[in-house]
């Protein structure tokens, strides 16, 4: 019975230390059926400096392939998310609150991007919150995924998808409409202010390459999106991406770019993978 306790304290150590990462963006995978290395990088999605670092730039050389969580150079991409950005079953942005509420939101978004709510009553409610993005932050809005395949095209290598758009559309259809509206609501009611505050934050903390911080940043957010959804927004997701980047690696050495906030924690992307056999150590 002593031998038997003694080890599930020794396991209980071993996972919690397995749950804090160093702190690094840039991850090497390889061992187990890997004949090269392959590398995974945490990105996030608007910011005000894009610039790659000389490790990432040096892990794109080695690398064959470039996937991000979408094929971004596809032509074919934005006619695919625009079919999925409308409310099934006949639900309405005016049918999920108040008139009043509604109202705020209709004036709110024609101030900011320039179209009523009356226009856009059909649309979920995350994807009129993410038009709103550029006005989160102080500064041009730049993208590490476009620098990615930039850097890509100009080593003329061939651009991925870990998913499809039509399944990155269900993930918000899986989160309740009326919860998407509150967050729009709340976004219109304090003018951006609370957005602005906690996207700051989340570039602060991106810097410093912490990927636990990260983590602990998205599960305390007052945007219910974040907070409440992690197992739709990521775990689901991080789950269905494994045997995809496995199965890519095999075939060739591939540098992967998924936002960051997939990579830590007990079923982020990189336990995961060593879960699975592979060895994932960090690049400093």
């Amino acid at each position: 019975m002593k031998k038997l306790i003694l080890s599930a304290l020794v396991l209980g150590s071993l996972s919690l230390q397995a749950q804090k990462l160093d702190n690094s963006l840039l991850w090497k995978i390889s061992g187990k059926d890997l004949a090269k290395p392959s590398y995974l990088f945490g990105t996030i999605h608007m910011t005000c400096d894009a610039s790659l670092k000389e490790s990432v730039k040096k892990a794109m050389d080695a690398t064959s392939q470039l996937y991000l969580e979408l094929d971004m150079d596809d032509p074919s991409m934005q006619t695919k998310m625009m079919s999925g950005i409308m409310m099934k079953n006949g639900s309405t942005l005016s049918s999920l609150c108040s008139a009043e509420d509604f109202k705020i939101v209709d004036e709110f978004l024609t101030k900011n991007i320039g179209y009523s709510a009356k226009l856009l009553n059909t649309v979920k409610p995350f994807f009129i919150s993410a038009m709103l993005y550029p006005k989160m932050i102080n500064c041009p809005m730049q993208s590490i995924e476009n620098e990615l395949m930039k850097l890509s095209k100009e080593q003329n290598e061939e651009i991925f998808g870990l998913e499809s758009p039509e399944d990155q559309m269900l993930v918000f259809d899986a989160i309740p409409y009326k919860d998407q509206m509150n967050e729009l609501i709340k976004t219109a009611k304090n003018n951006l202010e609370n957005d602005k505050k906690e996207i700051q934050k989340l570039l602060e903390v991106y810097k410093t390459e912490d990927l636990n911080a990260m983590i602990e940043l998205s599960r305390k957010s007052d945007n219910v999106i974040s907070s409440k959804y992690e197992d739709d927004l990521l775990t689901k997701r991080n789950k269905n991406w494994i045997s995809k980047i496995t199965e890519v690696s095999k075939a060739k050495p591939t540098f992967f770019g998924v936002g960051a906030a997939h990579l830590g924690g007990e079923n982020g992307v990189i336990m995961l993978l060593r879960k699975a056999g592979y060895k994932v150590e960090a690049v400093k």
